[in-house]
C-alpha cells in the first residue's frame, strides 16, 4: 500500500465498527478449563510483577530516610528497573518463542524471589540501586510471556475482554502493594523491609501453578512445524529474518506507541502518592484509601474498555478513552482534599481503560513466530523511553516550591503531573490514530504466511503436518479465514 493511500485510510479505519458482540458472561463462557488456567496463571504473575515494581514507588520517602538521600535520588531505583526491563524482554522473549512459554516464565519467578529478598536486605544506596537494576532484567521477561500464555489460545470473540482483564493485573498488583505497604511498612519493625520480604513469597505459588500446566496449543503447533524440518533452529532464525524484513517499520511503531502508554501510566501513578502526602498533606490512611479507589477504577476501566474494543475497534477505543482522561486531569491533580478520590477513580479508569486494549492489540500486530519477544520488547523498550518519568516529574516539581511543613520541603507536584500528562495523552492519541489495527487476526500457525515463507511451505502443507502430528484437524475454513483476514488488514 502506498503512503498516500495508507494516510487516507487512517480516517476511515478509525471509525467505530459497532461489531455485534455477545454479552461479557457469554464471552467468558467460551473459554475451556485449560484456557482459564492459562489466563489465571498469567494474571497472577503479572499482578505480582506490578506489586514488586510498586513496592519502591510506595516507599520512596521511607527509603530516602533510610539511605540519607532525596526522594529524587530514590526514584532512580524506579528508573533503573524501567531502563533494564528491555534487556530481560529480549532474553526471555526469544527464549519463550524458541523453547516455549513455560520454563522462561518459571525462571522469571525464581529471580523475583531472590531479588525481592535481596532488596529487603540492602544496607546502602548503591546496593539498593544494584539489586533493583537486576530486578529490572528479571521483570522485563514476564509481560510478553504472560500475554502470549493468556491470549494466544483464547477464543477470538473473547480476546477483547480477556485482554482487559489480563492488563488489570497491573492495577490489581498496585492495589495489593498499596494495601500491604500500609500493613507492613513501619508497623512490624524493620521499617520498609518486611514489605519486600513478603513480596518474595507468592511467586513460589505461581511457579507451582505454572508447573502443572502444559505449553499453549498455539506454541505446540508452531513447534511441530519447526521440528518437521531438518533443522528447527535454522527455521527459527529464518523466521526472524522474515519478520525483520517484512515488519521492521511496524516494530518501530509499536515501540513508539508503548513509550506513550508507559509515560501515561508511570506519569499518572508513580509520583501520585508523593503528591498526596507532600503537597496536600494526606495522612497515610487517606493515601491508602485514595490509591485503593483509584486502582478499583483502573481495574473496572481496563475490563470495560477491553470489552468495548471488540465492539468499536482497538484504535477508536484507545483514542476515545484518552480524550476523556485528558479532560479529567485538572481535578485529578488540583483537588486538595479527600474529594480527590472521585477524579482518582475515573482518571485511572481512563488510563487503564486504554491499557486494557494493549495486550490483544500488540498480540494481533506482532509477527506470529515472535509474539512473546515482540509484545514484551516493544512494551519494555517503551518503558526504557519513559523510564525517567518519575525522576523528571520529581526534579521539575522541585522548581515549584510550597511553604515547608516543619523541616519537610513541599512542592507543586500536581501542576507538573497535570501538564506532563496532557502532553502524553496528545502523543498517545496521535500515535494511535496513525497506526494500524489487525483486529480478529487468526493466531493459528497454518494461517501465518511469515511461517510459511520461513519454512518453505504453504498453509495447506503446514495443515497436513499438523493433522499428521496429533490427529487433531483444524477446520480448513479457519485457515482460509485467517488468510483472507490478513489480506484485508491495513498495515504498515
Amino acid at each position: 500500500m502506498s503512503a498516500g493511500r495508507y494516510i487516507a485510510t487512517r480516517f476511515s479505519t478509525v471509525k467505530p465498527t459497532f461489531t455485534r458482540v455477545e454479552n461479557p458472561f457469554k464471552l467468558l463462557a467460551l473459554l475451556n478449563l485449560q484456557q482459564w488456567l492459562f489466563f489465571l496463571v498469567a494474571f497472577f504473575a503479572w499482578s505480582w510483577d506490578a506489586f514488586d515494581f510498586f513496592t519502591v514507588s510506595l516507599t520512596v520517602e521511607n527509603l530516602a530516610d533510610t539511605f540519607g538521600k532525596t526522594k529524587a535520588d530514590i526514584t532512580w531505583g524506579i528508573t533503573l528497573v524501567l531502563m533494564l526491563r528491555s534487556v530481560g524482554s529480549i532474553i526471555f522473549g526469544l527464549a519463550a518463542d524458541r523453547y516455549g512459554r513455560k520454563w522462561p516464565f518459571i525462571i522469571n519467578n525464581v529471580l523475583f524471589i531472590i531479588l525481592e529478598l535481596a532488596t529487603g536486605f540492602c544496607s546502602s544506596y548503591k546496593a539498593f540501586l544494584g539489586v533493583r537494576a537486576l530486578f529490572g532484567i528479571a521483570m522485563g521477561g514476564l509481560y510478553g510471556n504472560a500475554a502470549a500464555t493468556a491470549l494466544e489460545d483464547c477464543p477470538e470473540a473473547a480476546r477483547g475482554i480477556i485482554s482487559g482483564m489480563l492488563q488489570q493485573g497491573y492495577a490489581f498488583g498496585y492495589l495489593l502493594a498499596t494495601v500491604f505497604a500500609r500493613a507492613f511498612v513501619d508497623t512490624v519493625g524493620h521499617e520498609w523491609r518486611p514489605l519486600f520480604w513478603f513480596g518474595a513469597g507468592p511467586p513460589v505459588l505461581i511457579i507451582i501453578f505454572r508447573l502443572c500446566l502444559p505449553e499453549t496449543q498455539a506454541y505446540q503447533e508452531r513447534q511441530r512445524i519447526r521440528e518437521a524440518t531438518p533443522n528447527a533452529a535454522k527455521v527459527f532464525l529464518q523466521e526472524g529474518k522474515v519478520a525483520l524484513k517484512k515488519h521492521w517499520l511496524l516494530l518501530i511503531y509499536m515501540v513508539l506507541l508503548m513509550a506513550g502508554f508507559n509515560f501515561m501510566s508511570h506519569g499518572s501513578q508513580d509520583l501520585y502518592p508523593t503528591m498526596l502526602t507532600n503537597q496536600y498533606n494526606f495522612s497515610a490512611n487517606a493515601v491508602t484509601v485514595t490509591q485503593v479507589v483509584a486502582n478499583l477504577g483502573a481495574m473496572t476501566g481496563g475490563t470495560i474498555i477491553g470489552y468495548c474494543s471488540s465492539i468499536f475497534g482497538r484504535r477508536f477505543s484507545i483514542i476515545f478513552i484518552s480524550i476523556i482522561g485528558g479532560a479529567l486531569l485538572y481535578p485529578y491533580t488540583f483537588v486538595d482534599n479527600t474529594k480527590i478520590i472521585a477524579p482518582a477513580f475515573f482518571e485511572q479508569f481512563c488510563v487503564q481503560g486504554a491499557w486494557g486494549v494493549i495486550p490483544i492489540h500488540l498480540m494481533e500486530l506482532s509477527p506470529g513466530s515472535f509474539r512473546t519477544f515482540v509484545v514484551g520488547t516493544s512494551y519494555q523498550l517503551g518503558n526504557l523511553v519513559s523510564s525517567a518519568s518519575s525522576t523528571i516529574e520529581a526534579t521539575i516539581g522541585e522548581r515549584f516550591p510550597l511553604p515547608p511543613k516543619g523541616k519537610t520541603k513541599r512542592y507543586k507536584y500536581g501542576l507538573v503531573i497535570c501538564i506532563f500528562m496532557g502532553c502524553v495523552y496528545a502523543y498517545v492519541i496521535l500515535l494511535t490514530f496513525i497506526g494500524p489495527e489487525y483486529r480478529g487476526r487468526n493466531f493459528d500457525v497454518a494461517a501465518d504466511r511469515d511461517m510459511a515463507e520461513a519454512a518453505g511451505q504453504d498453509g495447506a502443507a503446514m495443515q497436513r503436518k499438523l493433522r499428521g502430528g496429533d490427529g487433531v484437524e483444524r477446520e480448513d475454513e479457519d485457515v482460509e479465514k485467517g488468510t483472507r483476514k490478513d489480506r484485508e488488514d491495513v498495515g504498515l
